[in-house]
């Protein structure tokens, strides 16, 4: 029954995709076979085999004892809060290992390995997806640099882009989250999911930007320049980036204290109102997603109320609301699955006005260009969503 589900869930994401599309006869279907194949090996692999078991267990285990790391900063400079009274505040547990990660995250970026292991995956990626190298480059950058932060190292080139070329980059940085703030991830959601969600996300990204916006890019236009940093000293370096993720975090508190708040107050209103809470009446919207997803009809309103918070706020969010549920036993494993991979991604409203004003602070003209497709930028990431997660509770 999950196999026929998973199918039908298929056909609705490729059937929605195909109506947004702005060339449907420009459409290539080889490259698109070949990823959804490659997704479902990857997603059986890391889900269903003794050696994606362990490349899980190695990447939960290097965060968390960086994560362990982080804490020694955030216990001197917090009072030993978190080392003595084991409290669990989610502005230090969660946003602050941030500032560190980062850290190491610009550490890697100044000895060149990171620009090494970005460029080359992208080549790679590049002869699977039958796109451009510079498409395939700004995809894996994003997972590591961040979704504003990679169109810097391609600035040379934002301003010679074609629309339909821009919507790719674009769409690839919603798509996927920062290497940074992973580890804040798996702290609220079991991280086998996340890392399966980041995988999978990297090729549903291309998958759906295929189909939305089908375009070929020509061997004269397929240039990659990546943009050098400013030389710096280390240490002028480093204090950069554990800057920017102290900013990060405090931007990741401050949305969610409005966010969260705002909810409450419209469950608030709705509950006085109708005798239904805001998020209980998201959740029946979007309980036929959730249930194509290959969530079970009994659990997929509540599943649907968490994947609407989610798009309405940002994953933070809807993360904590899910790690509520699992605390509490009230979802099967199957569903905290489906919606956890569901989860890993930048596809919210909020990440129109990033990416739009990322770009904008570049190339003006470019960024008003962002902004009048932000709707089907966000669109075809939800899609990039529900296909993964689709993929992955094939396997679950």
């Amino acid at each position: 029954m999950h196999i026929v589900i998973a199918l039908i869930g298929l056909v609705v994401v490729f059937g929605l995709a195909f109506l947004a599309s702005n060339g449907r006869t420009k459409i290539r279907y080889r490259p698109l076979i070949v990823m959804v194949v490659l997704q479902a090996v990857l997603a059986f692999l890391l889900l269903n085999t003794v050696l994606g078991t362990t490349l899980i267990r190695i990447f939960a285990t290097t965060f968390e004892t960086l994560l362990e790391y982080a804490t020694e900063g955030i216990g001197f400079v917090f009072g030993g809060i978190l080392l003595e009274n084991k409290a669990s505040i989610f502005f230090l547990n969660v946003l602050m290992p941030i500032v560190f990660i980062s850290a190491l995250i610009g550490i890697l970026q100044y000895i060149r390995v990171l620009p090494f292991i970005i460029r080359y995956i992208g080549l790679v990626l590049s002869k699977i997806n039958g796109m451009g190298k510079l498409e395939s480059y700004n995809a894996v950058a994003s997972a590591v640099l961040g979704q504003s932060e990679v169109f810097i190292s391609v600035k040379k080139q934002i301003g010679l882009l074609p629309a339909n070329r821009l919507y790719t980059l674009c769409a690839s940085a919603m798509s996927t989250v920062s290497m940074s703030i992973v580890g804040a991830y798996m702290g609220l959601i079991p991280p086998k999911f996340v890392v399966t969600a980041l995988v999978l996300n990297l090729f549903g990204g291309f998958i759906i930007a295929s189909i939305i916006n089908p375009y070929k890019v020509e061997p004269n236009e397929d240039i990659l320049e990546v943009q050098e940093e400013e030389k710096q000293s280390f240490f002028e370096m480093l204090g950069e980036y554990i800057m920017d993720g102290f900013k990060v975090a405090i931007i990741v508190a401050a949305m969610l204290i409005g966010f969260v708040a705002l909810i409450a107050m419209l469950n608030g209103i709705f509950a006085a109102i109708f005798g239904i809470s805001f998020q209980e009446m998201l959740g029946y919207v979007f309980s036929p997603f959730a249930f194509i997803m290959g969530i079970p009809w009994n659990e997929a309103v509540t599943a649907g109320g968490i994947m609407a918070t989610k798009l309405m706020t940002n994953e933070f969010a809807a993360m904590v609301n899910l790690q509520t549920l699992i605390n509490a036993g009230t979802l099967s494993d199957r569903t905290i699955g489906i919606v956890s991979v569901f989860l890993v991604s930048f596809a919210n409203f909020s990440s129109i006005g990033i990416i739009a004003g990322a770009v904008k602070g570049l190339h003006e003209k470019q960024g008003n260009v962002v902004a009048r497709f932000g709707l089907k930028l966000l669109y075809g990431a939800t899609l990039v969503s529900m296909l993964s997660a689709i993929i992955a509770g094939l396997f679950i």
